[in-house]
C-alpha cells in the first residue's frame, strides 16, 4: 500500500458536512485526463495464456469487501452499480477453473485501452519490506515508526477544510480550529512531542524511510517472531521522490538506479541522506497489524490484504477499487534483461505518487527478492481497464 483515518472520520462525521467545501459539479473523473478506447479481448496480447483463476481469486477478495461494505483504508472512487452486480455474481459462483474464470471476465467486462491525453502509461513496483527491529529502543534499534497522533484529521478525498490549502490531505485539530499538519523535518525535530508514540524501532533511518514509502513492513524481532506494521494515516503533505532528487543532483543516473543502490547510498552518506529524506514532506504513521496471518499480504488502500503479482495500486481519485486492469509491457529481471508483462491485475491499493489515469504500482510481494524486482520496475506500460457490462 500502500498508505487510514477511519477513527478520525467517524468522530468527525457530524462536523465535516458543515466544514468541508464540496466540488461544484460531479464530472467524470477521467474528463480532461484520458479517453477510453474500446477493444476486443482478442486484441489483448497474451490474454488467453494468463491464469484467470488466479486473477479471479484476487478479484473475489475485492468483491467480498464491496459486498460487506467494508471500510476502505484510503477511500477511492465509489464502485458503480454494474461493478457491484458483477461482484454479487462472483461471490455466488463456485471456484472456477482457469477456462471458466476467463469466460467470467469476458462475459461480464469489456476492455478499454486507457489513453492519457498527455504522456504514456507508466508502471512502477512496490513490496513489503522485511527488517530487523525491536519493540523497545536500545543502542542498536533507535529509529522509531510512529503511531497515528490523536489530533490528526484525514480530509476525505475531493474535499477541503476552510482556510487550508486544498492540496492538503490531512490537518491538525487544535482548540481554535484546523491547521496544516507538520512535515517530516518538523517531526524529526520533535514537533509531535508526547503524541509521537513509537510502534517499533529499527536500526537505520533509511530502513524507516523505505517502510514509509512502501506503507507496510514485516519486522523480525529478537525472539524470532515477526511483527507486521500497516499504514494508519499520513500527514497529508506532498510526496517527493528522493530517487529523482539524487538523479537531479548527479549522484546516480536513472538507467542504473535500483532500490539496493538507493539504500546503499542512504546508509553510506548519513548526513546528506538525512537532509535528502527531509525534502520529502510526506510522513506515514503505522499500527501493529496483528490480525494478519503469516501468509497474508499487507493491507492495501481498499482495506484488504494484497495479493502478490495480482494487486495493483491506482490513482484513487480516478478509479474504483475492484476494477480489473490488463497490463502489457515488460517486467525487468535485471537491469539488462526483462520478461514480457501480460497480466490481469485488480485495483486494490493506491499511493501518494500514483497519480494519473494510466499510472500504476505493481505489488511484488514481501521480502528482499520482491524488493529487488520492485526496485527495477519503472517502465512504460499499456493499461487496459475492464469495465463491467451494464445489465440494464
Amino acid at each position: 500500500m500502500r498508505h487510514a483515518g477511519r477513527v478520525a472520520l467517524a468522530c468527525l462525521a457530524w462536523l465535516l458536512p458543515r466544514l468541508l467545501t464540496m466540488p461544484a459539479e460531479a464530472a467524470s473523473p477521467l474528463e480532461g485526463q484520458a479517453r477510453l478506447e474500446p477493444l476486443a479481448f482478442s486484441e489483448l496480447a497474451g490474454w488467453t495464456q494468463d491464469d484467470h483463476a488466479e486473477a479471479f481469486a484476487a478479484f473475489l477478495r475485492s468483491c467480498r469487501a464491496l459486498a460487506a461494505q467494508a471500510a476502505e483504508l484510503r477511500p477511492a472512487q465509489p464502485p458503480d452499480a454494474a461493478l457491484l452486480a458483477v461482484c454479487r455474481e462472483a461471490v455466488a459462483a463456485p471456484p472456477p477453473s482457469r477456462a471458466e474464470a476467463r469466460s467470467f471476465f469476458e462475459a461480464h467486462f469489456r476492455p478499454f485501452a486507457v489513453r492519457p491525453l498527455s504522456g504514456e502509461g507508466f508502471l512502477t513496483g512496490y513490496y513489503e519490506p522485511e527488517f530487523a527491529g525491536s519493540r523497545a529502543p536500545d543502542a542498536t534499534y533507535r529509529v522509531p515508526l510512529l503511531s497515528r497522533p490523536d489530533d490528526l484529521v484525514t480530509i476525505p478525498q475531493g474535499q477541503s477544510l476552510p482556510g487550508l490549502d486544498p492540496a492538503l490531505q490531512a490537518a491538525r485539530q487544535t482548540p481554535s480550529g484546523h491547521e496544516p499538519y507538520p512535515d517530516r523535518a518538523a517531526f524529526e525535530d520533535g514537533a509531535l512531542g508526547e503524541r509521537a508514540r513509537p510502534v517499533v524501532f529499527l536500526r537505520e533511518p533509511a530502513e524507516a524511510f523505505i517502510i514509509h514509502v512502501q506503507g507496510s513492513a514485516r519486522i523480525r524481532l529478537a525472539d524470532g517472531s515477526v511483527m507486521r506494521v500497516a499504514y494508519a494515516g499520513r500527514n497529508g503533505r506532498p510526496y517527493t521522490s528522493i530517487g529523482r532528487l539524487l538523479v537531479q543532483q548527479g549522484e546516480m543516473d536513472l538507467e542504473s538506479m535500483t532500490l539496493e543502490k538507493l539504500m546503499g547510498w542512504l546508509k553510506q552518506h548519513p548526513g546528506p541522506a538525512r537532509d535528502l529524506m527531509r525534502q520529502n514532506q510526506s510522513y506515514i504513521f503505522f499500527r501493529e497489524a496483528s490480525e494478519l496471518a503469516p501468509g497474508d499480504g499487507p493491507i492495501g488502500g481498499a482495506g484488504i490484504p494484497l495479493v502478490p503479482w495480482r494487486s495493483l495500486a491506482v490513482d484513487r481519485t480516478l478509479w474504483a477499487y475492484g476494477l480489473p486492469f490488463w497490463l502489457e509491457g515488460e517486467l525487468p529481471v535485471t537491469l539488462a534483461e526483462a520478461e514480457p508483462l501480460r497480466r490481469l491485475m485488480i485495483a486494490q491499493d493506491t499511493g501518494s505518487a500514483i497519480v494519473g489515469p494510466a499510472r500504476g504500482d505493481f505489488f511484488f510481494g514481501s521480502g528482499a527478492e520482491a524488493g529487488r524486482r520492485a526496485g527495477l520496475l519503472r517502465h512504460q506500460t499499456r493499461f487496459v481497464v475492464l469495465k463491467p457490462r451494464s445489465r440494464s
